[in-house]
Order: C-alpha cells, then structure tokens, then sequence
C-alpha cells in the first residue's frame, strides 16, 4: 500500500516520523468554513496571519492568499518541510515557516490580525497561549479555533471497525492515543471567556467527508500515536487485516465519515464595535 514507505525519522517529538503520511492524508478544511472565515474577519489581503501548530499547512496555505503575510509555526521540522514544499508547490510565496512550540511565545513574531490553531489548541497550555496572544494579536485582530471529529470515533460501523482493529494490534496496556497533559478541565469557549479575548462566536459546520481504506491507514499514520513503530513487522498484517475487515463491511472500498466542525472567533470586542 503506498501509505507505508515514506522515510524513517529519529526525531522524538510528539508526531516524529508522521509529517509525511500528515502531508498526504490529513483531510484539509471546507470551502464553506474557508470562505465564511475571510468574509466574517474581512481578509481582503491585508495584515498578518500566524497558524499555531501548522503541521504540514493545511489551514495555513489557503489562508495565505488572503493576508498580506502568513506564517506557519510548528514544533516538527518535517511538518514544515512538507509544508514548504506544498507552498511552493502551490505558488502561495508569502508564507514562511518557524520551528517552535506554544511555550516560545511571544518570541520575537511581531503583531497579527489573525491567529489561528486548527486541531491543534488542545496540545497547549492554553491559558499561557492566551496570555501571551494578549500581547501579539492586534486590537482589532482575532483568534480562531477549529476542530473537527476524528476518523476512528465510532460514528459509523466502519469507523469502529478501524478503532477496534488498531486496538488488537496494539501492545498490551498502551493507550489507545496519546492525549494531552491533564491540566485545566475548562472548555476552550470556557478559558476564551476568561481570557482577554472574551467574546467567542461559535459556528459548527456539518458535512461528509469521503475515504478510501488507504486514506484512512494513512490518516492512522498521521497521528501522534506512534502506530508505525509498534507495529513493527507486523505492519502488513495489521493493513490487510485492516483491508479486508474494511471490505467486508463496503465492498467498493469507500466509505462516508459525517463531519463536524466547530469554529471558535475570539475576540477582544464584540462584532461590529467601533472605537
């Protein structure tokens, strides 16, 4: 299957090893939500962006032709290796890519109308971020939050299929996904309106998102539970095993995951203020 042969990484960060299969197989955003964010914040081509925790762009790169300049922040140098290459790729040529985590901010980044963490805010220490977006985002800038369900929630048979699959395959006792450090029990919309960036819009888009079986062994791939390195040489087994137990269910291979995405905007005034 070619969703298994990008090169090994000895890095040992939290998705070492995955920028190449997160490259390939991360679903990018809707158009709707894309289009409704440039029109709601007003990017007409103007001020800067920075995406926190970019991975290899998926948020960032289209959201590059409606500011004046963007900039990709993660703590992966393969994540902004692949990301560079799908700018190019892509003609965007005013984006640039730093290495750096939550904890680097505010560093020396300079001032931004928009900030954005796309499946990313919850690997944070989210009241810090928000402390030190305090001095970075302009006064009438924004932030903005997405996050969407996860392929191997069982909303459908198919998708409990892949969750229980991976679970035979995994070592003993080794939790199903990494998640992150216990900390605050608050929502995001919760610490948003405790920080200076009180007022929250929330918006949540539903649509479906289609997969084949090598996407979806891609997208497990991807994430920061380090699949590839347990398995082992047992890799083929578990994608056939994958392969067939995903075929009895759909012969034809492909499958519909229902999506939903919520959208926080933050805010330091309310919408539409002036002054």
């Amino acid at each position: 299957m070619n969703a298994t042969d990008p090169p090994d990484s000895s890095d040992t960060g939290l998705f070492a090893g995955t920028a190449w299969h997160y490259a390939r197989y991360r679903p990018g955003y809707p158009a709707a939500f894309l289009d409704d964010l440039v029109e709601r914040l007003g990017l007409h081509g103007t001020g800067r962006l920075l995406d926190l925790g970019c991975g290899t762009g998926q948020l960032t790169i289209p959201l590059a032709a409606h500011v004046a300049e963007a900039v990709g922040m993660d703590p992966e140098p393969e994540m902004l290796t692949h990301a560079d290459r799908q700018a190019l790729e892509q003609t965007v040529t005013n984006v640039s890519w730093t290495q750096g985590n939550s904890a680097h901010l505010p560093g020396d980044l300079g001032h931004f109308k928009l900030v954005t963490m796309g499946r990313s805010f919850h690997w944070m220490d989210r009241e810090q971020v928000l402390t030190a977006l305090d001095e970075m985002v302009d006064d009438d800038g924004s932030l903005v939050i997405a996050n969407d369900s996860n392929l191997i929630l069982p909303s459908t048979t198919w998708q409990q299929a892949i969750q229980d699959v991976q679970r035979r395959f995994l070592p003993p006792d080794y939790l199903h996904s990494r998640t992150p450090e216990a900390g605050t029990s608050q929502t995001h919309e919760q610490l948003l309106a405790n920080s200076a960036f009180r007022h929250v819009h929330r918006q949540v888009y539903e649509f479906r998102r289609s997969w084949t079986i090598e996407q979806a062994i891609g997208y497990l791939y991807s994430t920061s539970l380090p699949l590839r390195r347990l398995l082992g040489d047992r890799q083929p087994a578990f994608e056939d095993t994958m392969s067939g137990t995903l075929l009895s269910i759909e012969p034809s291979g492909h499958f519909i995951e229902p999506v939903a995405l919520e959208v926080l905007t933050a805010t330091r005034r309310p919408p539409f203020s002036r002054g």
